[in-house]
C-alpha cells in the first residue's frame, strides 16, 4: 500500500532543474477573484439593479500605462445577474472610489454630487479673487464680519 502523505518525491540523478524551460507570464494577466459591487448600479441593457455589497466571481486585471501617483490602477469585470452582460469598472484612487466604464450606470447620489459642486465652486471663487485683488478683499470683510457675529452669539450663549 502507498504512502498517503507523500513527504518525498523521488527525482532521478540525471534529473537537472535548470533544463526546464521558464514558463512565460503575459504582461495582462487576468485572475478570478470573489469581489463585492463597489456601489449600486444598474445595468444598461436590461435596467436591472444591482446593489452595493452584492458579491461576484470577478475578473481582475491590471490597467496597462495607468497609473495614479506610483499607485496601480485595476480593471474588474462582472456579469449582469438578469442578462448575463458584462459590466466593466476601474479603481480611482485619487477619488478613493470605483469608476463604472462599461454596461452598467451608477445610481443617483446626491452626496457625492454636492462635494462635486462645492469643490467647483471653490475653485471658482479662488479664480475670481486670484483675477480680481478688490473681490478677494470684499470676500475677505465678509468673512470677519460672519465670523465677528459667530463669536458673539457664542459669547450670548455662555452668559
Amino acid at each position: 500500500m502507498s504512502e498517503r502523505k507523500v513527504l518525498n518525491k523521488y527525482y532521478p540523478p540525471d534529473f537537472d532543474p535548470s533544463k526546464l524551460p521558464r514558463a512565460k507570464r503575459s504582461k495582462n494577466r487576468q485572475f478570478t477573484i470573489r469581489l463585492m459591487a463597489p456601489c449600486n448600479m444598474r445595468c444598461k441593457t436590461c435596467g436591472e439593479y444591482i446593489y452595493k455589497g452584492k458579491k461576484f466571481n470577478a475578473r481582475k486585471e491590471d490597467v496597462m500605462g495607468d497609473s495614479y501617483l506610483g499607485i496601480q490602477i485595476y480593471r474588474f469585470y462582472i456579469k449582469c445577474t438578469k442578462c448575463l452582460r458584462e459590466i466593466t469598472f476601474k479603481t480611482d484612487p485619487a477619488n478613493g472610489d470605483y469608476e463604472l466604464e462599461h454596461g452598467a450606470m451608477r445610481n443617483f447620489e446626491s452626496v457625492r454630487l454636492a462635494e462635486k459642486q462645492a469643490k467647483e465652486e471653490a475653485a471658482k471663487v479662488l479664480e475670481e479673487e486670484a483675477l480680481n485683488p478688490m473681490k478677494l478683499l470684499e470676500n475677505r470683510t465678509r468673512d470677519s464680519r460672519q465670523e465677528m457675529a459667530a463669536i458673539e452669539a457664542l459669547e450670548d450663549i455662555k452668559e
